[in-house]
């Protein structure tokens, strides 16, 4: 190619769907774009994606980012002149046994929060809508009219052309073979015809994006599944209008196709594709077809349409294409090279995503920041565990093998692990935990007694699990209570400017003494909070700062991402030095005392500071710091001692009443203490302010920091949203998050988390509500009538701002 330019700012690399998107969006905001694929466009997986475009999620941005996709769909035929195959003809979803109407029915609650209207339907009306299908184990169905179709190839080629007419560049037959990394940054790839410069890359190439991006240190966790559909010939009774279909419990979806039916299903043993690396030259093509691999699923099929036992089959795709290990797809910048962004892993619904993905990874890379918050999505939330093919590819068949299974609250994957775990953990596992999974960390969730099985069953009920986290709960509150959070994430931030730099990145003040704490959030330039976390001060140049374990890899990198150029400052992960025994409860300091050498009275070691001790003779960095509501301290111990004070604390422990806890007493206890959850209840889309954090943030001082812009335009005005706390008088509703919320019967909000608290004995949900136009405050909030719709039905609601325990904070501080 003699045509191909040395430089572009932007090169995106990848010509399927989200890369034309991409393209396309980039060219729409003026940025220079040259967008590069080795064969030809729409060659690797984007060809042979059977098309259906569904909008809801379980995240209402994601949710958004799909209703995106429609809206785009929606006029790019007008706008560039080429057919896409687009036709909004609804989706209809099918349940068929009590539990799967439970999930439909909170489905339909979770659509109506984010604004999108799930018809329910009996039987029959979805046979109106579907008159080819079997009812006879029919129980109900949804209905959501936005949802549609379109044709893959076509979309591709519409967005190409709407990337051309916006100035972007588009060069096909380009192989890049390499990627240029200079001092972290990227500075351009290297491709068969020659080297290219850029600013910032962007890779979308789907199966092969693990592989390239591996090149120069990236990790892209996903892998390739094989995935097999096929198309009939014309069936008399399928018109063009026929509503996509999916069938969960027979693990099938369908579709409209030239007069006949598209049919594929999600099987619970998949097969792996490509183990040794996807074939550069792999494009246009398919698998040989597996008729015995799917000879099961067309059993099932067949239980639904009989018409297709005796319809011609056209055509039978078995394609390959890339999944990931939670099922989500991946957008974002890259941790580990600054410029590098990648949009990969659509796990078979990348042409739902395609608009959506595009366009927020073009803002992302213009801008610095997605449109709204992308947690669910967003790269850095894999971490160590994600480095072998091996752990991603078993957690990936685990994935896609429950794509159309039960979405049962608090589950748990099975695969790939154990991983990562704490000295205690054969302890902890003698003693009746029961494991979840973060990060790859096992975490013990609860403990089950003598005579109680120690495993989670599946339900959307009270859970098995429901009385031994309220011994765990009570526990903490009357006695104390040893939680193993050795997971936590820390970074030490040492250097000569360390302060300087943390005081700008901290929204709270952390230009305090040794030997203090401060919790505090890290801020967006629009005054939303990126980081939720604690910085414990060691010493003039040595921050320990302390976050969540899902947060590692996130958090990490927002940290080296914001740090002011040419400040003296290192940081350095020392997550696996450390393990963590959170020690909580009234009787935490008589359990704790006789073991250190030092006092730990209240007048010498006060709440908010850290101290190091000798526990049980072993080292210790002890800070006072809670997250359930109680009198305690987190004991950050060399991994090589954790044993031996673990040990030591349940000995002494013992005539206190001291007892294990896992993370679902965590849960109930900080919902009862309204302590916020990142990525649940705060995160990017909302500042301090908007959360009832205002009291954490330096706003009084004149001290500059990230967002305080932001905040200070915010805090003289009603705000759009506030996050408040309800609950139900009703002990047995079952609160999870995504329920609606309702002021004087206007929907206002949702639920952003949910759960039980065992103290003031009833259910607990937290959520923002809503007033953009006239704005928001706190008499506003307490002034409504309130209910909360649970699957479909509404339930009064008491709304609080103030925490239910121990507002004050007395306990804390004793």
């Amino acid at each position: 190619m003699t045509d191909l330019p040395s430089s572009a700012k932007t090169i995106v690399v990848g010509g399927g769907i989200v890369g034309a998107s991409t393209a396309y969006h980039l060219a729409a905001m003026g940025q220079e774009t040259l967008l590069l694929e080795r064969h030809q466009l729409s060659s690797g997986s984007s060809w042979h994606a059977a098309g259906l475009v569904g909008q809801l999620r379980s995240n209402a941005n994601v949710t958004q980012l799909l209703g995106y996709s429609v809206a785009l769909y929606d006029r790019l035929e007008a706008e560039t002149g080429l057919a896409t195959g687009w036709k909004m003809n609804g989706g209809l979803r099918l349940a068929c046994t009590p539990e799967r109407w439970t999930e439909v029915r909170r489905q339909a609650t979770t659509a109506r929060s984010f604004g999108l209207e799930m018809q329910l339907l009996t039987p029959r009306e979805a046979l109106e809508l579907w008159p080819l299908m079997n009812i006879d184990d029919v129980i109900g169905a949804a209905f959501l009219p936005t949802d549609g179709q379109a044709s893959p190839s076509d979309i591709v080629q519409a967005l190409a052309r709407g990337a051309r007419m916006g100035g972007a560049t588009i060069r096909e037959g380009v192989a890049v073979t390499g990627i240029r990394v200079e001092k972290g940054r990227v500075r351009g790839v290297l491709t068969g015809a020659g080297p290219i410069a850029c600013e910032k890359l962007v890779l979308c190439c789907g199966q092969w994006t693990r592989a390239l991006a591996a090149r120069v240190g990236v990790n892209v966790p996903l892998v390739s599944v094989q995935h097999q559909y096929l198309i009939t010939e014309p069936i008399p009774g399928v018109t063009p209008g026929l509503p996509t279909l999916r069938d969960p419990d027979r693990l099938t979806y369908w579709k409209e196709e030239v007069g006949g039916l598209t049919m594929g299903g999600y099987e619970p043993n998949p097969k792996p594709w490509a183990e040794a690396g996807v074939p550069d030259d792999f494009a246009f093509q398919l698998l040989p077809n597996d008729l015995e691999h799917f000879e099961p699923t067309m059993a099932l099929a067949l239980g639904r349409v009989p018409a297709l036992e005796t319809a011609g089959i056209k055509s039978f795709i078995n394609g390959p294409e890339s999944f990931t290990p939670d099922g989500n797809f991946i957008l974002g910048p890259a941790p580990e090279v600054t410029g590098l962004y990648v949009g990969a892993g659509f796990n078979a619904f990348g042409i739902a995503s395609g608009g959506g993905a595009g366009m927020a990874l073009a803002e992302w890379v213009a801008n610095g920041a997605p449109p709204y918050d992308l947690w669910p999505v967003d790269i850095r939330r894999f971490g160590r565990n994600t480095l072998s093919t091996r752990a991603v590819r078993e957690r990936t068949l685990e994935a896609y093998a429950r794509h159309y299974a039960m979405a049962w609250p608090h589950e748990e994957y099975a695969s790939a692990r154990p991983a990562r775990r704490s000295p205690l953990y054969d302890r902890l596992a003698a003693k009746g935990a029961v494991f979840g999974e973060k990060l790859g960390w096992e975490r013990p969730n609860w403990f089950a007694a003598d005579g109680e099985p120690p495993v989670d069953v599946p339900t959307f009920d009270r859970p098995n699990w429901f009385d031994a986290v309220a011994r765990e709960h009570r526990a903490c509150r009357e006695a104390a209570v040893i939680f193993d959070q050795t997971s936590f994430a820390k970074t030490l931030v040492t250097g000569r400017h360390a302060e300087a730099a943390l005081s700008w990145i901290c929204a709270g003040d952390v230009i305090r003494p040794p030997g203090t704490l401060t919790y505090t959030q890290m801020l967006n330039a629009r005054g939303g909070i990126e980081c939720d976390l604690t910085v414990a001060r060691l010493d003039e140049e040595t921050f320990y700062v302390v976050t969540g374990t899902g947060f590692a890899t996130h958090d990490l990198d927002w940290l080296r991402r914001n740090i002011p150029p040419g400040l003296d400052v290192r940081l350095h992960d020392a997550t696996s030095q450390n393990a963590v025994l959170s020690l909580m409860g009234p009787r935490a300091r008589d359990i704790l005392a006789p073991l250190a050498e030092e006092d730990v009275s209240n007048a010498a070691f006060p709440f908010g500071t850290c101290r190091r001790l000798s526990v049980a003779g072993a080292p210790a960095l002890a800070l006072r710091i809670t997250y359930v509501g109680e009198l305690g301290w987190e004991l950050h111990v060399p991994v090589e001692f954790a044993a031996t004070v673990y040990d030591a604390l349940m000995a002494a422990g013992a005539p206190h009443g001291l007892r294990d806890a896992g993370y679902r007493a965590i849960e109930s206890l900080r919902l009862e203490k309204g302590y916020r959850a990142w990525g649940a209840d705060i995160g990017p889309d909302h500042s301090p302010l908007m959360a009832g954090l205002g009291f954490a943030v330096k706003l009084r001082k004149n001290l500059p920091f990230l967002g305080r812009e932001a905040l200070e335009a915010q805090r003289d005005g009603r705000l759009p949203r506030l996050l408040a706390g309800f609950t139900l008088a009703d002990p047995s509703v079952t609160l999870l998050g995504r329920e609606t919320i309702y002021r004087d019967g206007k929907r206002v909000g949702w639920l952003s988390s949910g759960g039980f608290g065992h103290t003031v004995g009833r259910p607990i949900g937290y959520g923002y509500v809503r007033d953009p136009e006239a704005g928001v405050d706190p008499g506003y909030v307490l002034s409504g009538s309130y209910e909360l719709e649970v699957a479909t039905e509404r339930f009064p609601a008491e709304a609080f701002l103030r925490p239910l325990w121990d507002p004050e904070g007395a306990r804390i501080r004793a």
